[in-house]
């Protein structure tokens, strides 16, 4: 069955889904921005009285939009950004005035003073933005350096309560959410690589590479949001009971990383195997499939809480097919698909939990003597 313009319906009925499911996964992120800002000045205006508390609020945005898995890391960063810049800003404006030339300058020299107490890219942005603020409107509004840097404490501080106290996100819950979409994207990217090789499809393959390559944003999001999750688990005293869980997860998410980059390597071999008129085994296109049927397993086994034992078992079977695959003769770009689906088994298996000597035993990486 066909949709609009002849997109199949079940592919516009999961692509629904996946928006929805994003939906709910940062529903919590923007519920954290509001409170947070609403908080934010009203102790900048209402407890500190402070003339200027517009940078409140946008200091605890920041924070929490933008530091999403790093945000003591990153709070730190926009705090020590705002001081550099407010100390060297405020001394130069002091001395030279303000324009358009000294602004250009109290801006270069501010992020020189952030180099040079070893910051990151983000104390230098933050330093940069509070030297113009000062270099463009100091002159109206004069002193505006303590103020603004006590908006940054008030901010900052205001967005660590909100999402580790009073709003902290549910880190299993997100996990879930976010990382089902994504396994789902990189096992149905190995399924069209595997029906490309059977079909002997350089265009079903290129198509199958496309679909992996531009998984990469959505698998580095996922990412960030389990660091977020077990940042949580860490620091929040209402979330640490799972923070066993979440380290699990995290070091699951580490080899699927990796999985993810070697699918793409892979298919990349696959697409030049076919063009190049290789002969493919009926057994290595079963593997594929197989290995992407244990992704989407090994999902729904940690979602009920199971050992994946199913999910070890496909990877297993996966391996044995590569042996077979390598029984009845490759050629060298078939070789290097061998290789990397023997690296991509390994991975998905140490996400299961099997130690990395025995994944890379089981999934033929090494021979015993």
């Amino acid at each position: 069955m066909r949709g609009l313009r002849g997109v199949p319906r079940g592919s516009v009925r999961r692509e629904g889904h996946d928006v929805v499911e994003r939906l709910r996964t940062y529903l919590i992120v923007a519920a954290q921005a509001g409170v947070a800002a609403g908080l934010a000045w009203f102790v900048a205006s209402g407890v500190l009285h402070n003339p200027q508390p517009m940078f409140a609020p946008a200091a605890a945005v920041g924070t929490i939009a933008a530091a999403v898995g790093n945000r003591v890391r990153r709070t730190l960063e926009l705090i020590a950004g705002v001081i550099v810049g407010a100390l060297a800003g405020n001394g130069i404006v002091e001395v030279i005035g303000v324009g358009p030339v000294q602004t250009g300058l109290v801006v270069t020299l501010a992020i020189m003073a952030a180099v040079l107490v070893r910051g990151s890219g983000a104390v230098m942005t933050q330093a940069g933005s509070t030297a113009v603020l000062l270099g463009t409107v100091s002159a109206k509004a004069p002193d505006l350096a303590v103020p603004r840097t006590a908006n940054a404490l008030v901010g900052a501080g205001v967005a660590l309560v909100v999402v580790l106290l009073i709003l902290p996100l549910n880190p299993v819950r997100t996990v879930h959410r976010t990382a089902g979409p994504t396994l789902r994207e990189l096992a149905d990217g190995l399924s069209g690589c595997a029906r490309a090789l059977t079909d002997r499809d350089a265009r079903q393959a290129d198509d199958a590479l496309g679909r992996l390559c531009d998984l990469e944003p959505q698998e580095q999001g996922t990412l960030g949001l389990i660091g977020a999750a077990r940042e949580v688990a860490v620091l929040s005293p209402w979330r640490r009971r799972r923070l066993g869980i979440m380290r699990r997860y995290e070091q699951t998410a580490a080899h699927l990383d990796r999985a993810y980059t070697n699918s793409r390597e892979m298919a990349h071999w696959s697409v030049s195997a076919i063009r190049a008129g290789e002969r493919v085994p009926p057994s290595l296109p079963a593997s594929i499939e197989h290995l992407g049927e244990a992704i989407r397993c090994l999902h729904r086994e940690f979602l009920v809480g199971k050992e994946p034992e199913h999910s070890r078992s496909l990877l297993l079977r996966a391996a044995r097919e590569l042996d077979e695959a390598c029984d009845a003769g490759v050629d060298f770009a078939m070789e290097v698909v061998v290789s990397k689906l023997r690296v991509i088994v390994t991975e998905v298996l140490q996400g299961c939990g099997v130690p990395q000597e025995e994944a890379n035993r089981q999934a033929g990486l090494v021979t015993e003597i």
